[in-house]
């Protein structure tokens, strides 16, 4: 199926949905789409004759799932589109579909206008979910201007070769010793900026919605963000009182390293408070009695939401740095990796 500018592969969903006999069905799908929910409904119910409820609920990625709380509801699957699977985001309480959505767009035009910018002959690809099924062109289109274009696997978090997350650039950390720059095939800055700060390469992103490409863009941003984030660590130094926060999204949950926060903030002498909470907003921190936060949910949270927060929210890595435990110029970007 056809949706807005991409396709989505809801046949497939289809099939297994007659199989199993679910009778009522969640739809989770991106903000970007949801405009455009109405055929989708309209395809299911007609397939399936199944009830079809449709989540308002954010859908920021595959760690950020509806399940347990529509089982009041007899849900008995959820369609998840947008995103490809988290292999350890599992023990779903609803069974789970997940279906990715494949944008439409030709990239070449974009990607031969980024030719220039590169720099160097190895050139390692990177994108996001939606453009995965390019790369083979992308290559194609490299290699035909006497490029080496390299791709590698991340790790079990990551579903496809050359994929990244907005939490996860392991595809491109994998190979950043064998390559002289990064090419990103997708929209918005905070994936190609994220790479950057991960591997130390110069990345030039290739906006196939806009026909753009950026890379001093990309570099400037970069660099804005790490005086942000060293403005944010100057802020916690003295703080006496730190909340931990614990996202309940079943993909962000690091329980173990909030533990090991508790350990150092403890043997600094400082007090800390656990707090959890599906999403987390400023209204909802703005009654604790605290200093800063440390966040262990998702790693955006301290980086794109940082001004909406009357209290610095910095991330593990920038504790230790706060706390001694590490030196600024070893800053690396907070990522959610497979343990």
């Amino acid at each position: 199926m056809e949706l807005a500018g991409y396709t989505i592969d809801v046949e497939s969903a289809v099939q297994l949905i007659n199989e199993k006999h679910y009778r009522t069905l969640a739809v989770q799908i991106p903000e970007g789409l949801k405009r455009n929910v109405f055929p989708l409904v309209d395809f299911l119910k007609k397939e399936t004759h199944a009830a079809v409820l449709v989540s308002a609920d954010p859908c920021f990625g595959a760690c950020d799932v509806v399940n347990y709380e529509l089982k009041n509801l007899d849900v008995d699957c959820v369609i998840h589109i947008g995103h490809t699977a988290i292999a350890d985001v599992e023990n779903f309480w609803i069974p789970t579909i997940f279906l990715n959505a494949q944008s439409t767009l030709d990239v070449s035009k974009v990607v031969e206008k980024a030719l220039p910018s590169l720099v160097g002959k190895k050139i390692g690809l990177v994108t996001t979910a939606q453009h995965l099924h390019t790369l083979e062109t992308v290559q194609t289109i490299l290699q035909h201007h006497g490029f080496e274009a390299h791709l590698a696997a991340g790790d079990e978090r990551i579903s496809a070769k050359g994929q990244i997350l907005g939490c996860n650039f392991s595809s491109g950390a994998n190979l950043s010793d064998q390559v002289d720059c990064f090419l990103f095939i997708g929209s918005g800055t905070f994936h190609p900026v994220g790479l950057s700060m991960s591997t130390k390469k110069t990345v030039i992103a290739a906006d196939p919605y806009t026909n753009t490409v950026k890379k001093q863009e990309i570099e400037d941003m970069k660099n804005n963000l790490l005086r942000q984030r060293y403005g944010a660590i100057l802020a916690c130094r003295n703080a006496r009182r730190f909340g931990i926060l614990l996202g309940l999204k079943r993909g962000q949950q690091r329980l173990t390293q909030a533990s090991e926060i508790e350990q150092m903030l403890h043997d600094a002498g400082r007090l800390c408070l656990f707090i959890t909470q599906d999403q987390f907003s400023p209204s909802a921190l703005q009654g604790f009695d605290l200093d800063c936060y440390v966040s262990t949910a998702c790693p955006r949270l301290a980086i794109d939401d940082y001004l909406q927060y009357k209290k610095p929210i910095i991330t593990p890595i920038e504790l230790e740095i706060a706390l001694g435990r590490r030196e600024w110029e070893t800053y690396v970007f907070d990522e959610i990796l497979q343990e």
